[in-house]
């Protein structure tokens, strides 16, 4: 085993006593499984994802979904199939008069003061307080060349090579196809022309409906006599030049977007903060042969207009997707609707990134929470799937939406004998981590027989499944 990044270490916390609910704002209505994670590797939190898991800064945490108010399903849209619809389509124009002409749209009102805002694309649940890991676990696991971990029994350990640097920003529309564009529109001027001369003008090569989303993108931005948009993709952790060069001008607008979006005090939204939230990251760097061109992990999507940070996606590159974690925005640009217009160029960038890593072919919009109807707006980025809270299959949200119609929580998949593949079977070969040594729980329970901890390990297994259970590294005090 190289180093404490080629696997993944966690603290388990779990369940909790109830915290404030972000969307319907009940004091004590939100409960949630958490854990500290002290390092992930990709492939560990793709999987827990696709069982309910979701990241805020280093806390991990999963709904319990049959005692929350506001059951939350994990949401993912299949980007390569995915089509503008036509609201969408207004975004994309009403980006293109403003970068061609300047003019910053009225923004709709809801009532007569109050902004009507996207949300982002998670709320993720700041509110839960995630605690902090235990100070003997901190010197437990602190290693280097000299010092490794002891293993009790051999296991295959998850290598990262080290890779290139970013190259081409891969977000940026593809320059041959506006060029495209741009002697199409050529042609239907002079077609204009000649029909009003009298001469009958030629069927256009393309109508609305068969253009991609990247066509879309690439009309919306090529009015622009210079580069007014640009989006640069930075590595966050551990973070790159690009990021610490900008990481000063990206927390302004992040706590003037707090301030106004979310009403937080001045000094809520501190440096700390915002490092722990959305800069701090369990996920490594990793990089593997067929893989994306700048590597797996969490990145800082930055849209600059005329040279100015105005919003910013915070994502994950994971092995079969690119999962959203957060988007801020300056609140002068509220009415451009910068939440669904990012929420558009990630699923175009999905499948640029696609194009490099076949498996890779997936856009996860966070979660789903079908009682909030504010959060509603995710199931139109479709097609897309939810995941159903029993089964952890993924089922259509057509079909789930008369569901969740008639109930907050339900089982989605209505295959009776669909279960849980991940189930629990063995929870003896849970690792965990204790004084530096690796062991299945099994030999941890014989070695310390006093210790009652089995009910918790059992949980926890229960939650990450089977198979994570015997890779992740459960660390023990």
């Amino acid at each position: 085993m190289a180093g404490n990044n080629s696997y993944t270490i966690v603290e388990y916390f779990g369940g909790d006593d109830g915290y404030r609910c972000g969307y319907c704002k009940n004091d004590k209505g939100n409960f949630s499984h958490g854990m500290w994670s002290h390092s992930m590797t990709v492939q560990d939190y793709q999987d827990l994802i696709d069982r309910g898991w979701r990241r805020s800064g280093k806390y991990v945490y999963k709904p319990i979904m049959k005692k929350t108010c506001c059951p939350q399903y994990t949401i993912r849209c299949h980007a390569l199939n995915f089509q503008p619809s036509k609201s969408h389509k207004k975004i994309l124009k009403k980006m293109s008069k403003y970068i061609s002409k300047g003019d910053l749209p009225a923004a709709q009102e809801d009532g007569k003061k109050h902004w009507r805002t996207r949300e982002p694309m998670d709320s993720v649940c700041e509110e839960a307080g995630p605690r902090e890991p235990t100070k003997v676990c901190q010197s437990d696991l602190k290693t280097n060349s000299s010092s490794s971990l002891i293993l009790q029994f051999c296991f295959d350990s998850h290598s990262s090579s080290s890779g290139a640097g970013l190259g081409a920003d891969p977000s940026r529309p593809p320059s041959r196809k506006a060029k495209d564009l741009r002697r199409e529109r050529r042609l239907q001027k002079d077609q204009k022309r000649q029909h009003g001369a009298g001469v009958s003008p030629a069927k256009p090569a393309h109508t609305n409906q068969t253009k991609t989303l990247e066509e879309f993108i690439s009309e919306s931005l090529e009015d622009s006599s210079s580069d007014r948009l640009e989006v640069r993709l930075v590595r966050s952790n551990p973070p790159n030049p690009q990021f610490k060069a900008s990481f000063d001008a990206s927390y302004q607008v992040y706590k003037l977007y707090q301030m106004a979006i979310h009403k937080d005090p001045p000094d809520k939204p501190s440096e700390s903060q915002f490092r722990r939230f959305l800069c701090d990251s369990p996920l490594e760097a990793e990089h593997s042969p067929d893989g994306p061109e700048m590597g797996y992990g969490s990145f800082h999507q930055q849209y600059w207009l005329d040279g100015r940070i105005i919003a910013v996606g915070v994502i994950d590159i994971l092995p079969t997707c690119v999962s959203s974690v957060y988007l801020y925005y300056h609140p002068d640009f509220t009415s451009l609707s910068l939440g669904s217009y990012s929420a558009l160029r990630e699923i175009a960038f999905t499948r640029k990134l696609q194009k490099q890593s076949t498996k890779l072919c997936y856009y996860y919009l966070g979660f789903y929470v079908h009682s909030c109807p504010k959060m509603r707006y995710k199931g139109q980025y479709r097609p897309a799937d939810l995941l159903c809270p029993e089964s952890y299959t993924w089922v259509s949200v057509e079909q789930c939406i008369p569901l969740l119609n008639n109930s907050r929580y339900a089982r989605l998949n209505q295959d009776p004998d669909a279960g849980d593949s991940q189930a629990v079977k063995d929870v003896g070969r849970a690792l965990v981590l204790h004084k530096r040594t690796v062991m299945p729980y099994i030999v941890y329970s014989r070695k310390f027989k006093g210790r009652s901890d089995t009910a918790e390990v059992q949980e926890y297994a229960s939650l990450v499944g089977q198979d994570c259970a015997e890779r992740i590294l459960l660390y023990r005090s």
